[in-house]
């Protein structure tokens, strides 16, 4: 399997679309922050860096092998404005799997914008990646993140307490997925 959507995907109220090199400053503006990279892998970002990850995602747009991934730029259709980013890996060609991740601005939550980008991921990657499972992952307490992961259907499959050493301390981390056929159930009919 091969995927290489066409851009942008839409949603009621979002367009996601590939990033630009025009998005340094919004990215910068949440990536560059202490309270979103709280639970991030990596610490906040300084313009230059964020410049960087801004060019190497400009080519994540597409699943042709194992461990690529789509990731794409959240802005409102509207006003246009960057509110966060989404991504989708392919994990196992064998086992169908990918995972689902999100990042999106302080000043954007709380109004489902996460949610309905989430969806259309899931969509796409139900639909025509054809993956058989895709799981979510966070830190144990980020809970609007794993309260995200159930608000989408998915279910906890795992709690590993102190399972790795994540700035400074002892990482707890949940896992949750939901397989495709669930998935397609909770869908409306035409929704792909």
């Amino acid at each position: 399997m091969a995927l290489h959507p066409e851009f942008p995907l839409l949603t009621d109220r979002l367009r996601m679309r590939p990033f630009t090199r025009g998005d340094v400053d919004a990215v910068f503006d949440y990536r560059g922050r202490e309270a979103v990279a709280r639970y991030l892998f990596d610490p906040p970002l300084s313009r230059d860096e964020c410049a960087l990850a801004i060019q190497q995602r400009t080519n994540q747009t597409g699943l042709s092998e194992e461990g690529d991934r789509i990731v794409l730029a959240v802005e409102t259709r509207d006003a246009g404005v960057l509110v966060g980013e989404v991504s989708l890996i392919w994990r196992s060609v064998e086992a169908r799997q990918g995972e689902l991740g999100w990042i999106f601005h302080p000043d954007h939550q709380g109004r489902g914008y996460a949610s309905e980008a989430a969806n259309a991921l899931l969509d796409l990657g139900f639909g025509a990646a054809d993956l058989h499972r895709i799981f979510a992952r966070c830190d144990a307490r980020n809970e609007p993140s794993w309260r995200l992961m159930e608000r989408l259907g998915m279910r906890r499959e795992a709690h590993f307490r102190q399972h790795a050493l994540f700035k400074g301390g002892w990482d707890e981390e949940f896992y949750y997925a939901i397989l495709r056929d669930e998935w397609l159930s909770s869908r409306h009919p035409g929704d792909f």
